[in-house]
């Protein structure tokens, strides 16, 4: 083995094993840097030796090439599903039938149990062959499930090699891992109020959201979903003795699969009962959505005489949590304005415990979700509520529906300020046209003025809406001429308050120029999508001038969030509102690259396209040095590219830039053409 296929195998490993550390044990051992920079290494040492990329490499987490239908796949052994029990009674009935057929010499006073929790997810059947992972797919029916490979290799705790741990252990010549794919409900929450805050589609539930993410023909969207995974079962394994469901488990952990740590193993039914009802008492507390246990005869020698009735294990099954939801009087459907104008429905209701919790409003997602479910003012409705995922009505009783009941129509003007509502070409969601309308400004200062956009040290979303409502903010720009007079003259405001406000606004207009554009609250333009776009235009004007088809060029943005970008420039009151920023002092470009005022800027107005390994430089040192001369990376090959700066082993960029006939770059031409200063 060579030394860079030595260095690559140890990278893999080490980092391998840091994320067991940490996303299995929640107990990493190095810091995020450390980790960050074992990743780089490995990620530039593959570009330059893509021939030694292996199956189990971390950097294969990225997602793959889309796909176009999945393939079926035959479960070897079955993959049952499970009676119900809904109270004490069916478990002891459950109990009892078992104790009839249970082998000779026998009773139910041997029996082990291990109980489970039932994790509302999405089941899944992982196949590895001397320890490499080669096939994750879906239940299916059962007996045909489907190939979801690429986007299983995406979740960050499924291990891609076993042992995933540094115990020696050699893994078995085959096993096939059962699970669950879910979704923890912290993270669903927190993609929810991004997509709420884009604009974006909100999914109703952590387990239709795990299901559809791991059902993704393009796995790259599957690997921006945060995905987790439990393993319960093993199918089958060639190379280990495991006798029971306790060995099975404790075997998973040993291999590095993630195990959940709260499950019971006990002699007694009476046990199994009450860590159940624990169980239930505890739901609304859990990091993830539970709707039952899972009981299971812990001996598989028992499990294998007992067999299956129907399509159920006789040795296994559920008991399954009361739902949580409740019926309630739907009062009335209005509208909630955002901060992009977005006007999501939601319903009145009458009072009504659910779970514990008293709810009284609830999402009604948008408006064709509304007319899809046929949901109306007056009728009685299912109204859902779980872990701390917002309530939610299901579906409306309509045995119980009034007879004067009429469809709720979308509103054709805002609820707020009264202007016209409209779509957005396909789009299902409805919005407030009005940039000055007042549930908008609320929201678009709120973000403006938050961490993740120009941090303004206490300015707080109350403080927001007092100067809304006193009319000292008509736009976020107007945050700058905000005088101490004025401020002192408002409710809470004394000297100190005022002045410490007064140096965070003014301090703000220093922060980074990406972080200006996350605050203006583009629809589709976060903080990741703002640092893609002001890397490859540096200021405002390079920006607000870009078409459609400059925007697209950047690898990470679409044709939607170009059409966004350059919808929102395109108007006069943007375009108003950026005079007043650029009037208030605030940074609305980049800051120079290292190099200085010295460096010539050689290439500016010049778009290059990188590809294959240089000589001497990685690809970041021929991006910077680019941006040093005054140019621009993109990640894609097109009719606005100048130059392909072509190394070693180019892949399908060189093949497109000759077709459309774009000269290519050495490593030496380049550092050539930057030298040489552009004519006056």
């Amino acid at each position: 083995m060579s030394d860079i296929e030595t260095r690559l195998t140890k990278l893999r490993d080490e980092i391998n094993y840091h994320l067991y550390r940490y996303h299995t044990l929640d107990d990493p051992v190095i810091s995020d840097a450390e980790y960050d920079h074992l990743l780089n290494e490995l990620r530039t040492l593959e570009e330059e030796h893509p021939e030694y990329i292996t199956p189990d490499s971390p950097t294969q987490r990225i997602g793959a090439e889309p796909l176009s239908i999945f393939e079926k796949v035959n479960h070897p052994i079955p993959m049952t599903s499970l009676g119900n029990a809904f109270d004490d009674a069916d478990m002891r009935s459950w109990l009892a039938r078992i104790g009839r057929i249970l082998p000779d010499g026998v009773t139910v006073a041997d029996l082990e149990f291990v109980v489970e929790p039932k994790i509302d997810g999405l089941a899944i059947a992982l196949t590895y062959e001397n320890g490499l992972l080669v096939r994750g797919a879906t239940r299916g029916n059962g007996t045909v499930g489907e190939n979801v490979t690429p986007n299983i290799r995406t979740i960050k705790n499924i291990p891609l090699r076993i042992p995933a741990k540094s115990n020696g252990l050699e893994p078995p010549q085959r096993i096939e891992v059962r699970g669950e794919v879910y979704m923890p409900i912290a993270e669903f929450n927190a993609f929810n109020k991004a997509q709420l805050e884009k604009g974006d589609r909100v999914y109703a539930n952590p387990r239709n959201f795990a299901a559809g993410s791991l059902r993704q023909l393009d796995s790259k969207i599957t690997a921006q979903r945060p995905l987790a995974f439990f393993s319960y079962a093993i199918g089958y394994v060639e190379g280990a003795d495991i006798q029971t469901q306790q060995q099975a488990l404790d075997y998973l952990n040993e291999l590095g699969f993630p195990v959940n740590p709260d499950i019971l193993h006990t002699g007694d039914m009476e046990s199994v009962l009450d860590f159940i009802h624990t169980w239930m008492e505890r739901r609304n507390q859990l990091p993830y959505d539970a709707d039952g246990a899972v009981v299971k005869i812990d001996s598989f020698d028992l499990q294998e005489q007992l067999g299956v009735v129907g399509n159920a294990p006789r040795w296994a099954i559920a008991y399954k949590f009361p739902a949580q939801e409740a019926t309630t009087k739907l009062l009335a459907v209005k509208g909630n304005v955002g901060r992009t104008g977005q006007i999501t429905p939601y319903a009145e209701l009458e009072p009504v415990n659910i779970g514990g919790v008293t709810v009284s409003q609830a999402t009604l997602h948008n408006y064709d979700d509304v007319a899809k479910k046929d949901i109306r003012e007056g009728d009685t409705v299912v109204v859902k509520r779980a872990g701390d995922v917002i309530p939610q009505v299901v579906k409306p009783i309509l045995d119980l529906r009034p007879a004067d009941s009429v469809p709720v129509q979308p509103p054709e003007r805002c609820p707020v300020c009264d202007e016209p509502t409209s779509r957005q070409g396909d789009d299902v969601a409805l919005f407030c046209i009005n940039a000055a309308c007042p549930a908008q400004l609320v929201r678009q200062i709120e973000y403006f003025v938050s961490r993740a956009a120009m941090d303004i040290e206490g300015f707080g979303i109350k403080i927001g809406e007092q100067l809304a409502v006193e009319g000292l903010l008509h736009d976020i720009a107007d945050i700058y001429f905000l005088e101490r007079d004025q401020l002192l003259g408002l409710e809470g405001f004394a000297e100190k308050k005022a002045d410490n406000l007064l140096t965070g606004i003014e301090q703000s207009k220093q922060q980074p120029f990406d972080r200006f554009i996350t605050g203006l609250g583009i629809r589709y333009v976060g903080s990741t999508v703002s640092e893609l776009i002001t890397a490859a235009f540096p200021s405002i004007d390079q920006l607000s001038q870009a078409s459609q088809a400059d925007l697209e060029s950047i690898e990470g943005v679409g044709p939607r969030i170009a059409e966004s970008i350059v919808a929102w420039f395109s108007r006069p009151a943007n375009q108003a509102l950026i005079e007043k920023f650029r009037q208030a002092g605030v940074t609305l470009a980049s800051a120079k690259p290292a190099g200085g005022d010295d460096t010539p800027q050689s290439l500016t107005g010049l778009t290059f396209v990188i590809t294959g390994t240089l000589p001497t430089w990685s690809r970041n040192d021929a991006k910077e040095f680019i941006e040093q001369h005054g140019g621009k990376v993109t990640g894609s090959v097109s009719k606005k590219t100048d130059y392909l700066v072509l190394g070693e082993n180019p892949g399908s960029k060189a093949n497109k830039a000759e077709s459309l006939n774009i000269p290519t770059l050495d490593e030496e031409s380049l550092r050539k053409l930057g030298r040489t200063a552009k004519s006056a």
